[in-house]
């Protein structure tokens, strides 16, 4: 297993995680059991994975519950949790988004749940406009110095949410965001307009959710056999695929490079990501055992030059503005930063 610093801290998290979205389902994503996590956990275990990932609304709260559950033994000791906070929780008109009152009390009831002392890294889950950004860090920061929380994190911000919220903790010289958690695959390359080049620049690593696009990039399904069961056929919306010529077109390339591996489109899909730049770690998940074993096999897997070139060129996103004009105006004057990803552009 590969261990990688997480943002500007000296914390090393594993280049895969467990996911746990399935744990305590409805069924949508999945309903593992606690018997279940714990086996997952264990093989993961195993292999030198050391993240753990939740969200205090996964399973309405059982994903928490069953972690708990399934640390026994020694295992706390061996992990690194990591959890999240934002959505809805209950009826009352509080018992959603960042404010103060808010993220202590889900912080205290996740620690609950858990069945710990200590969340290694508590992450706000989607951006909260009603409540004033300066309020959200400073509460994350007080649960760090009460020793409730050891480091913070954010998913699903954009560009300039981030950044704004960075600027207000170090000018506040309170804790600032070390990951942030995206989705981020060889389908949705959103990410490298904005978020990937920011983290680079200011130091806050990338953990990739849904890094197979809900299974799609799993090489199970190609544009001639499609899934008949699942969240797939019940209107899931996420992740949204918006051009399904182009989805195919990846697959296509996915299947070829893992034929000539004699690996599945899986560890194709993920080991593009893991030699991403600042790609800290990513999230693996599954219903099945079987899944967990052959996704971890990435691990294993380098990709040949010729191969991520041919992967890039039929997944790369369009130029759009002001990037373009950057592109062709000012290729002279770019940091490291910037070259990373408009390197991969043809200079007009």
């Amino acid at each position: 297993m590969d261990y990688r610093l997480l943002g500007r801290s000296g914390l090393k998290v594993s280049a895969l995680s467990i996911g746990t979205a399935t744990f305590g389902g409805d069924g949508l994503w999945g309903s593992t059991d606690v018997a279940d996590a714990q086996r997952q956990i264990d093989l993961c275990l195993d292999q030198g994975v050391n993240l753990v990932d939740t969200a205090n609304g996964y399973g309405g709260g059982k994903s928490e519950t069953i972690i708990g559950e399934a640390l026994t033994d020694g295992r706390r000791d061996r992990v690194l949790l990591a959890t999240k906070v934002r959505f809805r929780r209950g009826p009352g008109p509080n018992d959603e988004g960042l404010s103060r009152w808010h993220i202590i009390r889900e912080c205290e009831n996740s620690l609950r749940r858990m069945k710990t002392d200590v969340i290694d890294l508590y992450q706000v889950h989607q951006w909260d406009g009603s409540t004033p950004l300066e309020e959200t860090v400073e509460a994350l920061d007080a649960l760090i110095r009460q020793g409730k929380v050891r480091y913070v994190g954010c998913s699903n911000y954009s560009g300039w949410q981030l950044m704004k919220a960075l600027g207000i903790a170090d000018a506040q010289r309170q804790q600032r965001f070390v990951s942030q958690q995206i989705h981020y695959t060889l389908e949705a390359r959103e990410a490298e307009y904005e978020l990937v080049p920011l983290g680079l620049d200011q130091g806050v690593s990338l953990l990739v959710w849904s890094p197979l696009a809900g299974g799609w990039l799993s090489g199970k399904y190609t544009r001639h056999t499609a899934p008949d069961s699942g969240r797939h056929v019940t209107g899931f919306r996420e992740p949204p695929i918006r051009d399904w010529d182009k989805l195919w077109d990846i697959v296509d390339a996915i299947v070829d490079v893992g034929r000539a591996h004699g690996v599945s489109g899986a560890q194709v899909a993920l080991a593009w990501l893991l030699q991403r730049p600042a790609v800290a770690s990513v999230i693996i998940g599954g219903r099945r055992l079987e899944q967990f074993e052959d996704n971890l096999k990435a691990m294993d897997l380098r990709l040949a030059p010729e191969e991520i070139a041919r992967l890039d060129a039929v997944s790369r996103p369009p130029l759009i503005y002001p990037h373009w004009h950057q592109n062709w105006a000012i290729r002279s004057r770019m940091s490291p930063t910037e070259h990373a990803w408009h390197d991969q552009y043809p200079n007009p």
